[in-house]
Order: structure tokens, then C-alpha cells, then sequence
């Protein structure tokens, strides 16, 4: 994910941002199916802004669209929203590390921390009486692993400067 050195990352659009984490939001929400592989594909965008913009997004929007899949859910409330703080102070802890790495080196990175709160949720459920719902309830964190690089590639795409030199142009 880091920009290979013919490429100028312009400054992150805010916008871009904002519609990027929505689009997530409703790519959450679309019916998967209960025993789906499907990645939970807000942790996955909202953990890339968390390490290439921590100040832009932060625990606090994490915190907000936790509580919205929650209510979506009608999971306990406010399960999800710790989830995904905790995904974010743990991408936000990472964000000067992360982006030198390889790209399989940040795809461990991910997976654990999108593992880790899997299991952070699981350990939630089951203290309130939920059984343990197998082994496949892991696996949105594999799938939302291997689509790390195609989610860096997306989502720095509006950054990228032209690889074409212009005369009249000083970047």
C-alpha cells in the first residue's frame, strides 16, 4: 500500500473520505446472509483512513458508525462501536508503521487487528449467553485480509498524481 516512488500522494480529500466510509457503511448493511464469508467492509475502510489519516478519521467516527451497524445489528448496543474503537486506536497506534511495510506484512498487521476484534465481539456475546458459533465466524477477517491491497489500490486512487511529466506543472 505504500506509494510507489513515481507517484506524488496529493492531499486526502475529505469528501472522498466521507463517501468512501458510507459506501463501506452500505456494503455493511446489504443482506449477506447470516453465515456469510463476506468482510465487515466498514472495519476494513475505517482502519485504512485510521492509519493513512488518524486525524481526519479517528476513534470518534469509528466510535459513531459502530453504534449505527449496532443499531442495524439489533446487536447489544454499543458492542459493535467498542469493536471498532478498538480497531481504530490500535490502526491509529500503527499509522507511521504500517504504510513502510510489504504489502504481506501489513496484511498481518490487518489480520490481527481485525481478529482481534472479532474476538473482542465474541467474547461479548458469549458473557451476555450466546453460543460459540464455530469457526466460520472468523473468516470475514480472512476475507477482509486479502482485500487489503485491492482497498489500498481503491481508495489511493483519487491521491495519485499523474506519472506523465508536464513542463508547466512544478509537482
Amino acid at each position: 500500500m505504500p506509494a510507489r516512488p513515481e507517484y506524488l500522494l496529493a492531499p486526502a480529500n475529505r469528501a472522498f473520505i466521507t463517501f468512501a466510509i458510507v459506501a463501506a457503511f452500505v456494503l455493511n448493511v446489504l443482506p449477506w446472509g447470516r453465515f456469510s464469508m463476506a468482510p465487515d467492509f466498514l472495519a476494513l475502510v475505517l482502519v485504512f483512513w485510521n492509519v493513512r489519516q488518524p486525524r481526519m478519521v479517528g476513534i470518534g467516527i469509528a466510535f459513531l458508525f459502530g453504534l449505527l451497524m449496532d443499531v442495524h445489528d439489533a446487536a447489544l448496543l454499543g458492542e459493535t462501536a467498542l469493536v471498532y474503537s478498538l480497531l481504530s486506536y490500535g490502526a491509529i497506534s500503527l499509522h507511521r508503521r504500517l504504510p513502510w511495510f510489504s504489502i504481506p506484512a501489513q496484511m498481518v498487521h490487518v489480520f490481527l487487528l481485525l481478529l482481534g476484534g472479532q474476538l473482542v465481539a465474541l467474547i461479548l456475546r458469549m458473557a451476555v449467553g450466546a453460543d460459540f458459533p464455530g469457526w466460520i465466524y472468523f473468516a470475514p477477517s480472512v476475507t477482509g485480509t486479502l482485500l487489503w491491497p485491492v482497498a489500498g489500490w481503491v481508495l489511493l486512487a483519487p491521491q495519485r498524481a499523474p506519472v506523465d511529466r508536464d513542463d508547466n506543472r512544478p509537482l
